[in-house]
């Protein structure tokens, strides 16, 4: 999700609602140990009650809905980051192993460490004895790297080092994001461990939302592409957990939220990258709405802010 879920699209989905807890993009850690500003920058949930006055509270949100999400391969090196986010009020700690760019795993990192089952272990013993027993240390893993062999020995190796919770995209590196999902996967996973298992991939609709449940054992999922390409993919989830029927936004609603959130990125990004965020946005959205792959076409090459305004606007009425 790096380069769509920064702090103003956690602000909208949150305001938007079906969401119980987000993660950061992730932060990469190599070499040393970064300074608060780094933090405070991908999270911004992080800054102090008191710095967060005269409206910032409401659109950052609290601190203890957003988890830091680390990404690296030296355990003592994360470890002394979590410590640091812990020190600057992180309520949890993310740790990436699921990661399947490129540029990621040539250097060590996300789902490349999949086959070093004990690397897995020793940096999670490690972030959880740096930070406090109250801060939560959490992990997530696809099924394997080259192939899906080491799923349970990872697994295992996670939740006895200390990690509080486990989510589990359910294919290995090589399977990408292609379909299907193999949940099922996870269902022997989430019956070895005491500790909450997530289920993550392939979950589009309520339906599918259904059938992981249904596949996997769990009762909780972690949403990614599904939820940008229907931004109250949430809600409506939580309403089938009610046994209530839900109607999705229409198109003229997402783009609303779509034109808050280049109004949110219009003072935070320089006007060379104006509207990235909000193409990055129309690429997923355009699995659930059409409208997004046109909209897409006519901004595109534009970096003018009042031109994508306008664009936008004209999507809503």
């Amino acid at each position: 999700m790096e380069g769509v879920i920064d702090h103003h699209m956690r602000y909208l989905l949150n305001q938007l609602g079906g969401i119980d807890v987000c993660v950061t993009e992730f932060i990469r850690v190599s070499k040393t140990v970064l300074p608060d500003h780094v933090y405070l920058s991908a999270c911004p949930e992080l800054t102090p009650l008191t710095e967060r006055l005269n409206g910032e509270e409401s659109r950052y949100g609290s601190t203890s809905t957003t988890r830091v999400q680390l990404l690296g391969s030296d355990p003592e090196l994360i470890a002394r980051n979590a410590q640091k986010a812990a020190g600057l009020g992180a309520t949890a700690i993310d740790l990436n192993f699921g990661c399947p760019a490129k540029t990621v795993n040539r250097s060590y990192g996300g789902a490349r460490l999949l086959d070093n089952t004990t690397l897995l272990h020793d940096i999670v013993k490690a972030t959880r004895e740096h930070v406090p027993p109250s801060t939560l240390v959490t992990a997530k893993i696809r099924l394997g790297y080259e192939d899906r062999s080491t799923y349970l020995q990872n697994a295992i190796a996670i939740a006895e080092a200390g990690a509080d919770e486990l989510t589990v995209h359910a294919r290995s590196k090589a399977d990408g994001y292609q379909p299907p999902a193999y949940w099922g996967y996870i269902n022997e996973i989430q019956q070895q461990l005491d500790i909450p298992v997530i289920a993550n991939g392939e979950i589009w609709t309520v339906d599918d939302y259904i059938a992981c449940c249904e596949q996997s054992g769990c009762s909780s999922v972690m949403l990614g592409r599904g939820i940008l390409s229907r931004p109250d993919l949430g809600l409506a989830i939580k309403a089938s957990q009610r046994g209530e029927d839900y109607q999705y936004m229409s198109w003229p609603q997402v783009a609303e939220l779509a034109l808050k959130l280049l109004r949110l990125t219009q003072a935070y990004y320089p006007p060379q990258h104006m509207g990235n965020r909000i193409k990055q946005w129309l690429f997923y959205l355009q699995r659930s709405y059409p409208q997004a792959s046109t909209l897409f076409e006519f901004i595109k090459r534009s970096r003018d802010f009042d031109f994508i305004e306008q664009a936008l606007i004209q999507q809503t009425l």
